[in-house]
């Protein structure tokens, strides 16, 4: 929430409003007087890491009676005030659309009392409202994901992470109670992210007699030598007959029937504290910048809008839509309407469902029907967080897509050696948390070993190939179609899906690894940050990874509040060197005595890191000192982000049901592949999963660079800028338009 604060308040004063902090909710707003103050640059400085709101947030009774609004109008008329920019969940957005609907009244009403001048009431006749959705549980209907969703997801991971140690090591079973009286996303998202044997969700209550089916499914994952079983229950899980499920019943369940150790975790209020994930981050200020600019476009006619995300666009969709239609979500569970409910809450949910339900429950070989087929899977690159669970996740559904899965480990080289064995279901038992890339990788590219690879496919049978990768899979990829004519065994389905640190794969907006290394950078610098707050006048210069492809340096920066971020794809010359030097100087006078600045490794030959270390050193000398930070390859590493676990699993399930209609429709035909549509990249593309020929990509790649000719997020470059005092220009072209609710958004 405080990275949506920040991003109003200076969006608002860049942009030349007057802006207003209200303490403590409605409340504050009821109350008036010293709740309402106006901000300035400064007093949102230093909050972006800091959880919950800076400016409180409290439930009010007053403000549900027309009293109460009253005097809330009249405080705000005094202070001239007629644009709210509410962040809350469906309550509070709500009571805002109902105070706007009364507005016009409240103030005749006030001038009539005389509390406020008549003059005032033509002033101020008009309030506009606009919606942020600041909810963990991530239950309103008409947005991907609302701010602090994915800090919530954070700690559960980390929770869940640190109990798998314990429970390895002792055999347990833990049941684990997430939040969610009403919206099962964090329990069924985090039992993807980790792999869980079990899920409680209140949109989708577990059949008649389920109590057998999990205890079936326990003991059988204890007798695959599995040591730990893990049950997440959301706390509002229901059975179909509408009953509590409570995650005290489900222990007296395992422990009578099954007689195993089993422990039960609340995770409570843990999930809506600590540190605002990147993601969060990113989003909040986003949304918080969309705002203000819906706020100056709406007139009298413009319904109360929520800004929101729709895949990895920002959109605004009227209010009461969105709330009628989380209502109808509610109202679907308690009429028993269940999928119903799963429908209503959109296309992710409904697809995280079915993924879950797909890769959790092996049905038994004899109800496979086997299709024959080959399929193996390769990792190609430098490792990121995340490849592991896409491995798994492609295992897993191409084994309950009846194929006979193999794994080919240490990337083409490997290929080349004959490094080939088969995987099987419960050998990636357990993946989904481990970083870097279990079956190794390799920048080689294939060019080389195309005979040996060839004779491999062959000796093999290999009918079709699933490449997990970042450039060196896309470079990859392109060489095996070419060589298509040559050798007929590359003629199969290829696919590949982008994991990369650098995000730099063309034909998706994201690769899997590039959320965890974001949340490496973002956590270095909130730390750097606090150590330079302490010593006062103090910049760091912080070299990102990324190649020639800036967007962790972009993201990072707008993530960390970062002063400047240099990167490849808008050149700079020494007058920008210098303006910034300028520009903080200027910032050590003020109450704000720190500077950060992001560099990528490749942004520039000349103004190396260490160059730009000297020339602040100089420039800087007797206003601030410098120091310089690179970070390296801890950017690689570490346990996936949530995101990283999710994206990776959906992605590659997604990938392989590409494979496997390939194969059906070719099948007892023979048939070679040897059209481009058989070659592909699978990326989101704005708000899309899209499937794109390599053939195609070509012409939209700088191959000499290794990016894509067109990256969505140097948009987003103008917004980091101005959050930071520059003057930029914020291109508005993509928003305005006001959209409807689909039930069914990506």
């Amino acid at each position: 929430m405080n990275a949506a604060v920040r991003a109003v308040v200076r969006m608002g004063i860049y942009v030349g409003a007057k802006v207003y902090f209200i303490y403590e909710g409605y409340q504050g707003m009821v109350d008036g007087g010293s709740n309402i103050v106006e901000a300035d640059w400064e007093s949102v400085s230093s909050i972006l890491q800091v959880g919950g709101t800076i400016i409180g947030s409290a439930r009010c009774q007053a403000f549900r009676t027309r009293e109460g609004r009253l005097k809330a109008a009249c405080n705000l008329v005094q202070c001239g005030i007629t644009n709210l920019c509410v962040i809350g969940g469906d309550g509070s957005l709500t009571g805002a659309n109902l105070f706007r609907k009364e507005w016009s009244g409240l103030l005749e009403e006030l001038a009539k009392n005389g509390q406020i001048e008549k003059e005032a009431v033509q002033r101020y006749a008009y309030l506009n409202v606009v919606g942020m959705v600041g909810s963990i549980d991530n239950d309103f209907c008409g947005t991907d994901m609302t701010i602090g969703t994915d800090s919530a997801l954070h700690r559960i991971i980390e929770v869940v992470d640190a109990i798998m140690t314990t429970a390895q090591s002792h055999q347990r079973t833990f049941v684990l109670e997430v939040m969610g009286r009403h919206c099962g996303y964090l329990a069924l998202v985090s039992a993807l992210g980790c792999g869980a044997d079990w899920v409680f969700l209140p949109e989708s209550p577990p059949e008649e007699g389920w109590e057998e089916q999990m205890c079936v499914k326990l003991s059988e994952n204890r007798a695959r030598k599995k040591r730990l079983n893990i049950i997440i229950v959301a706390e509002g899980a229901i059975d179909t007959q509408n009953k509590p499920i409570t995650s005290e019943k489900i222990k007296e369940l395992v422990v009578t029937q099954l007689g195993y150790d089993t422990r039960v975790t609340i995770l409570g209020h843990v999930q809506r504290g600590g540190t605002p994930s990147a993601f969060d981050r990113i989003l909040g200020s986003r949304m918080g910048v969309e705002a203000v600019i819906a706020l100056l476009e709406a007139t009298p006619d413009t319904p109360a809008c929520v800004v929101s995300l729709n895949g990895n666009h920002a959109v605004r969709l009227p209010l009461m839509e969105c709330v009628q239609m989380t209502q109808d979500v509610q109202k679907a569970m308690d009429e028993r309407r269940f999928q119903d409910a799963v429908r209503l809450r959109g296309r992710s949910f409904a697809g995280n469902l079915n993924t879950y339900k797909r890769l959790a429950i092996k049905l038994p070989d004899d109800q496979i029907p086997k299709t024959n087929y080959n399929v193996a899977v390769i990792n190609v690159g430098a490792p990121a967080a995340g490849m592991n669970a896409a491995v798994r996740s492609a295992v897993r559904v191409g084994i309950a897509d009846g194929h006979r899965m193999l794994a080919i480990y240490d990337g083409f080289d490997g290929f080349a050696k004959g490094q080939i064995k088969e995987i099987g279901w419960t050998d990636v038992g357990g993946w989904t948390g481990q970083g870097g890339s279990i079956l190794g990788t390799k920048r080689v590219l294939p060019g080389k070993y195309l005979e040996e690879i060839a004779t491999q496919m062959r000796m093999h049978s290999i009918n079709a190939l699933l490449i997990i990768g970042g450039f060196e899979a896309y470079l990859g990829l392109l060489e095996l179609s070419a060589a298509r004519e040559k050798h007929e065994e590359f003629c199969v389905p290829m696919v590949m899906v982008p994991a990369t640190v650098s995000n730099n794969v063309p034909g998706s907006d994201f690769s899997i690894g590039a959320d965890t290394a974001l949340n490496t950078i973002t956590d270095t610098c909130d730390r750097i940050k606090q150590s330079a707050s302490g010593t006062k006048r103090r910049v760091f210069i912080i070299e990102t990874m990324g190649g020639y492809c800036g967007y962790l340096a972009n993201m990072g920066g707008l993530a960390a509040g970062a002063d400047a971020a240099y990167i490849f794809e808008e050149p700079f010359d020494i007058r920008d060197l210098q303006s910034n030097v300028e520009h903080l100087t200027e910032k050590m006078k003020t109450t704000i005595q720190r500077g950060l600045v992001l560099r990528n490794e490749s942004c520039s030959e000349n103004y190396t890191t260490d160059f730009i270390y000297q020339l602040y050193s100089e420039e800087g000398k007797g206003v601030f000192d410098c120091r310089k930070n690179v970070l390296g390859h801890m950017q690689q590493g570490g346990a996936p982000s949530p995101f990283d676990r999710n994206f990776g699993t959906k992605i590659s399930a997604r990938a392989m049901e590409w494979i496997t209609a390939k194969l059906k429709e070719a099948r007892g035909r023979g048939k070679k592949f040897t059209t481009d549509d058989s070659v592909c990249v699978l990326g989101i593309s704005k708000r899309n999963v899209i499937f794109q020929p390599v053939a195609e990509l070509k012409k939209e790649t700088d191959f000499e660079h290794r990016i894509p000719k067109e990256q969505w997020w140097l948009k987003l470059r103008p917004l980091m800028k101005i959050l930071a005092k520059y003057k930029a220009s914020y291109d508005v072209s993509d928003s305005g338009q006001l959209e409807h609710v689909q039930p069914w958004s990506v």
